[in-house]
């Protein structure tokens, strides 16, 4: 297999920045294989695993005219891998505590359609909640939990300090759990709180 050098990276970027499709194959042939490893490591699903593939180098393509020559192609493309691998696991999860949470209530739903509209109600309060937050602790708030990014990394993007993004932070899960529970959902704190710390 042929190996990646900056050259042909700038090249890729330029080529794909004009709508090449063969640059776009090109950089599919060289990384797919390498995500799929990455995916299936985190996810130990081959399904799940080619999904983010899939999904990873279609985001490169939608983007491919804000690709810039200073940010090396392959870390772009795994950082992009990353995140979306955080929010699957997210999004299980939160599928799994709620059936938890169905369990504990004596509430165990008895079809899917039950469970989606229920996890549908969690899901809308949830984003009340968020829309509740401040502006700039709303931004932070979402780069940390759907976006998968660290404090560090936050605190680089906006250029504030870490201690601010934990501040911040701190104060908008305080907020999101009042809320939970003044919205009359005692029950399901539990595992939103797991899920949101």
């Amino acid at each position: 297999m042929e190996v990646a050098h900056p050259d042909s990276e700038l090249q890729w970027l330029s080529r794909l920045r004009q709508d090449d499709p063969r640059a776009f194959d090109a950089l599919f042939r060289q990384y797919s294989a390498r995500v799929y490893r990455f995916a299936y490591g985190y996810l130990k699903s081959g399904p799940a695993a080619e999904e983010i593939v899939q999904d990873c180098f279609l985001k490169i393509w939608e983007r491919r005219a804000d690709l810039r020559d200073d940010v090396p192609l392959k870390g772009y493309l795994f950082t992009v891998a990353h995140h979306l691998i955080l929010n699957q696991l997210r999004q299980s999860r939160y599928q799994q505590l709620y059936q938890e949470y169905a369990l504990l209530a004596g509430t165990s739903p008895s079809t899917s359609t039950d469970t989606d509209v229920a996890f549908a109600e969690l899901e809308t309060l949830y984003s009340a909640a968020l829309e509740k937050l401040p502006p700039k602790r709303r931004q932070i708030f979402t780069l940390s939990r759907q976006q998968g990014l660290s404090y560090a990394e936050i605190a680089q993007e906006l250029g504030i300090s870490i201690k601010t993004v934990e501040t911040q932070m701190a104060q908008a899960l305080h907020f999101m759990r009042q809320y939970f529970q003044a919205h009359g959902t005692a029950l399901v704190l539990l595992p939103l709180l797991l899920l949101l710390a």
